[in-house]
């Protein structure tokens, strides 16, 4: 298994932030067995939010797993966090060695095809500390990834592999929004595991 990256990180931001993409950091047998594994066993439920006053369901599922039963709140819901698989402790103990960052908790998206995907946001919760990193690992279908500025509205798309890893770190969160886009073009499943730090 290839444990650290072979190809020189691309920086994906030309200012007022920092995101680091590593290319893929697992070899394509060791990626699709993390993928098929986690299918199965990752407690995967439907994502809620309550958005202008409406309870919605999304279709895409997540979990939220971490070293403690942490509380994670976004859109209005609030998750309990579970105990860490086998293969997520794996899997945080590769990020935390090419990050050289220590991670407590991971959310973690199932987006069934390509239908599915994830609006403007930031991960700027206070339980996640300002500045922050997060390192996203993707499985599966290669989709899109963008950032829009939050002011100057300028925007950056990379393709992110299955295995890859990428970190959002310094001021990323406070200067960029960051989307999925939805695509026609996707027919397949996509896991994306984001290790987080939550302050406690």
């Amino acid at each position: 298994m290839n444990l650290f990256p072979t190809n020189e990180p691309l920086h994906l931001l030309p200012h007022d932030g920092e995101v680091i993409y590593y290319g893929t950091i697992l070899s394509p047998e060791a990626a699709d067995t993390y993928y098929q594994t986690l299918l199965h066993v990752i407690a995967w439920k439907n994502d809620e939010a309550v958005i202008f006053g409406r309870h919605i369901i999304t279709k895409r599922k997540v979990a939220w797993y971490g070293d403690h039963n942490y509380s994670y709140t976004y859109s209005n819901i609030t998750k309990e966090a579970l105990p860490w698989t086998k293969e997520l402790l794996e899997l945080k103990a590769i990020a935390e060695g090419i990050t050289k960052t220590s991670f407590n908790s991971c959310l973690l998206n199932l987006y069934h095809n390509g239908s599915e995907g994830m609006a403007w946001h930031s991960d700027d919760e206070k339980t996640l500390g300002k500045n922050s990193a997060i390192a996203s690992l993707s499985f599966g279908a290669e989709r899109k990834f963008s950032f829009k500025h939050k002011r100057t509205k300028e925007t950056v798309s990379h393709v992110l592999e299955s295995g890859s890893l990428l970190v959002m770190q310094g001021a990323t969160q406070t200067n960029w929004l960051h989307r999925l886009p939805p695509t026609t073009k996707i027919s397949t499943p996509r896991i994306n595991l984001t290790f987080r730090t939550m302050v406690v």
